[in-house]
Order: structure tokens, then sequence, then C-alpha cells
């Protein structure tokens, strides 16, 4: 559902935008721009995607819920600043996928060859990210034992 919706709404951009903006910016497309490698565009969306589930995870975890009872009404501004940051480093990069649903939207839209030539990297990118995310989140960060209050 979430790669459907990401077609109609690339497709509503197009729509509000027209034609000629909608060319300038190439559909809101993502690709690896110049001066950077393939493998730029893919560890910057591999990192990108990490940075974002890891922090996720961590504030939207149920241990921390039952140690830090506050966590569940300040979890969005952590979560907020990660997708900040993220989009921060990897727009001069990618363009920032980090969704693989988003970039397939745009992509289909703008059908053009500039979407489709890297679009590989904003599958396999977040994919890698988001399993490295979850492993070390569940090996690393929650086999680490908290302390209990007394």
């Amino acid at each position: 559902m979430q790669c459907l919706g990401a077609i109609c709404g690339a497709g509503v951009v197009k729509g509000f935008e027209g034609n000629a903006r909608y060319e300038l910016f190439k559909g809101g497309a993502n690709f690896v721009n110049p001066g950077y490698t393939k493998g730029d565009g893919l560890g910057a969306e591999i990192v990108g995607t990490f940075v974002l589930v890891y922090t996720v995870f961590s504030a939207t975890d149920a241990k921390r819920n039952a140690r830090d009872s506050h966590v569940p009404i300040l979890a969005p501004l952590p979560i907020g600043f990660a997708v900040f940051l993220v989009h921060l480093a990897t727009i001069p990069i990618t363009g920032t996928g980090i969704n693989p649903a988003r970039s397939l939207g745009a992509a289909i839209i703008f059908n053009r060859d500039l979407a489709w030539d890297d679009h590989w990297i904003f599958w396999v990118g977040p994919f890698i990210g988001a399993a490295l995310a979850a492993l070390y989140h569940q090996i690393v960060i929650r086999a680490i034992p908290f302390k209990t209050r007394a």
C-alpha cells in the first residue's frame, strides 16, 4: 500500500507543479548526483537508513519505556531530528531515499533513465541499513543489562 500511495502522491505532485517545474526538479526522483559513485550513493543510503531505524528502535524501546516513563511522549523528537540530520547529510549525494516506496513512486511517475539507472540503490541501501540497525539494536544494545530502580 505504501508503494501505491507513493505513486499516487508523485502523480499529484506532477499535476500541481506543471511540466516545466516538474522537469526542472526531475520529478523528485532519486539518483546518485554527479561527482559521486554508485558506491557513495549506496553507502549514504545504508548509513542514513541505519541512523533513522536505529533512532526509531532506541526511542521506542519497550525496555526503555519501563525505565523512563517520559519516552513515549518525547520519541518524535529524536526521530524527527534523525530524519533532519540524515537529509542534511545525504541530499547532496542521492537526494535522500531512505524509503524505497517514496523512491519508487517518484521514479514511476518521472519515468526517465535517470530515475531508473541507480534505482536499485534506493532498495538495497535501505534494506541493508535497516537490517544492520535491527541486528545492532537486538544483539548489542538490548543485551546490555539496565539498572533497576531500588
